[in-house]
Protein backbone atom coordinates (compact mmCIF):
# COMPACT_ATOMS: atom_id res chain seq x y z
CA UNK A 1 0.00 0.00 0.00
CA UNK A 2 1.01 3.62 -0.56
CA UNK A 3 0.59 5.27 2.83
CA UNK A 4 0.66 9.01 3.47
CA UNK A 5 2.34 10.06 6.71
CA UNK A 6 1.31 13.42 8.16
CA UNK A 7 3.15 14.37 11.35
CA UNK A 8 4.97 17.52 12.40
CA UNK A 9 7.50 15.61 14.52
CA UNK A 10 10.42 14.48 12.32
CA UNK A 11 11.37 11.62 14.66
CA UNK A 12 7.85 10.16 14.54
CA UNK A 13 7.77 10.50 10.75
CA UNK A 14 11.12 8.71 10.45
CA UNK A 15 10.02 5.95 12.77
CA UNK A 16 6.81 5.44 10.80
CA UNK A 17 8.75 5.43 7.53
CA UNK A 18 11.02 2.69 8.86
CA UNK A 19 8.18 0.54 10.17
CA UNK A 20 6.08 0.93 7.02
CA UNK A 21 9.09 0.09 4.85
CA UNK A 22 9.76 -3.03 6.92
CA UNK A 23 6.13 -4.05 6.35
CA UNK A 24 6.57 -3.64 2.60
CA UNK A 25 4.57 -0.44 2.15
CA UNK A 26 5.49 2.62 0.13
CA UNK A 27 5.62 5.88 2.09
CA UNK A 28 4.02 9.00 0.64
CA UNK A 29 5.44 12.17 2.14
CA UNK A 30 5.90 12.66 4.95
CA UNK A 31 3.93 15.87 5.09
CA UNK A 32 4.40 18.16 8.07
CA UNK A 33 1.44 20.52 7.69
CA UNK A 34 -2.03 20.72 6.18
CA UNK A 35 -1.02 22.38 2.89
CA UNK A 36 1.74 19.89 2.08
CA UNK A 37 -0.52 16.96 2.96
CA UNK A 38 -3.41 18.20 0.82
CA UNK A 39 -1.04 18.58 -2.12
CA UNK A 40 -0.30 14.84 -1.92
CA UNK A 41 -3.93 13.67 -1.99
CA UNK A 42 -5.70 12.93 -5.25
CA UNK A 43 -8.33 10.57 -6.59
CA UNK A 44 -7.34 7.10 -5.40
CA UNK A 45 -3.98 8.28 -4.07
CA UNK A 46 -2.64 7.44 -1.58
CA UNK A 47 -4.13 4.10 -0.56
CA UNK A 48 -4.28 5.05 3.15
CA UNK A 49 -2.97 7.65 5.59
CA UNK A 50 -1.72 8.15 9.13
CA UNK A 51 -2.64 11.70 10.18
CA UNK A 52 -1.50 13.45 13.34
CA UNK A 53 -4.34 15.44 14.93
CA UNK A 54 -2.11 18.28 16.15
CA UNK A 55 0.17 19.89 13.56
CA UNK A 56 1.89 22.93 15.13
CA UNK A 57 -1.05 25.30 15.33
CA UNK A 58 -3.15 23.40 12.79
CA UNK A 59 -5.29 20.30 13.05
CA UNK A 60 -5.30 17.28 10.78
CA UNK A 61 -9.08 17.53 10.34
CA UNK A 62 -8.99 19.23 6.89
CA UNK A 63 -6.71 16.41 5.73
CA UNK A 64 -9.10 13.80 7.10
CA UNK A 65 -12.00 15.53 5.36
CA UNK A 66 -10.21 15.39 2.01
CA UNK A 67 -9.26 11.75 2.53
CA UNK A 68 -12.88 10.89 3.41
CA UNK A 69 -14.13 12.74 0.30
CA UNK A 70 -11.75 10.62 -1.81
CA UNK A 71 -12.77 7.39 -0.04
CA UNK A 72 -9.24 6.89 1.31
CA UNK A 73 -9.03 5.18 4.71
CA UNK A 74 -7.04 6.93 7.42
CA UNK A 75 -6.17 6.68 11.07
CA UNK A 76 -5.52 9.57 13.42
CA UNK A 77 -2.23 9.43 15.34
CA UNK A 78 -2.87 11.24 18.58
CA UNK A 79 -2.31 11.48 22.28
CA UNK A 80 -5.99 12.33 22.78
CA UNK A 81 -8.17 9.94 24.75
CA UNK A 82 -10.54 7.59 22.94
CA UNK A 83 -13.84 9.34 22.24
CA UNK A 84 -12.37 12.85 22.38
CA UNK A 85 -12.38 13.59 18.65
CA UNK A 86 -14.97 16.14 17.52
CA UNK A 87 -17.81 15.41 15.10
CA UNK A 88 -17.70 14.16 12.40
CA UNK A 89 -14.58 12.24 13.48
CA UNK A 90 -15.77 10.91 16.85
CA UNK A 91 -15.80 7.35 15.47
CA UNK A 92 -12.58 7.59 13.44
CA UNK A 93 -9.83 5.05 13.98
CA UNK A 94 -7.09 6.19 16.34
CA UNK A 95 -3.47 5.18 16.74
CA UNK A 96 -2.75 6.24 20.32
CA UNK A 97 0.61 7.86 21.03
CA UNK A 98 2.98 6.56 22.06
CA UNK A 99 2.51 3.67 19.65
CA UNK A 100 4.71 0.75 18.68
CA UNK A 101 5.27 -1.17 15.46
CA UNK A 102 2.60 -3.75 16.36
CA UNK A 103 -0.03 -1.01 16.77
CA UNK A 104 0.98 0.52 13.42
CA UNK A 105 0.80 -2.88 11.74
CA UNK A 106 -2.70 -3.46 13.18
CA UNK A 107 -3.86 -0.02 12.02
CA UNK A 108 -2.54 -0.68 8.51
CA UNK A 109 -4.32 -4.05 8.44
CA UNK A 110 -7.64 -2.35 9.37
CA UNK A 111 -7.15 0.26 6.64
CA UNK A 112 -6.25 -2.43 4.09
CA UNK A 113 -9.56 -4.19 4.84
CA UNK A 114 -11.44 -0.93 4.26
CA UNK A 115 -9.52 -0.16 1.06
CA UNK A 116 -10.32 -3.64 -0.22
Amino acid sequence: MRILIVDDEPMISLLLEDWLGELGHEVVGPAHNVASALALIGPGFPDAAIVDVSLRGETGYPIAERLAEQGIPFVFATGLAEGSLPPPFENASMLSKPFDSAAVEAAIARMAEIAG
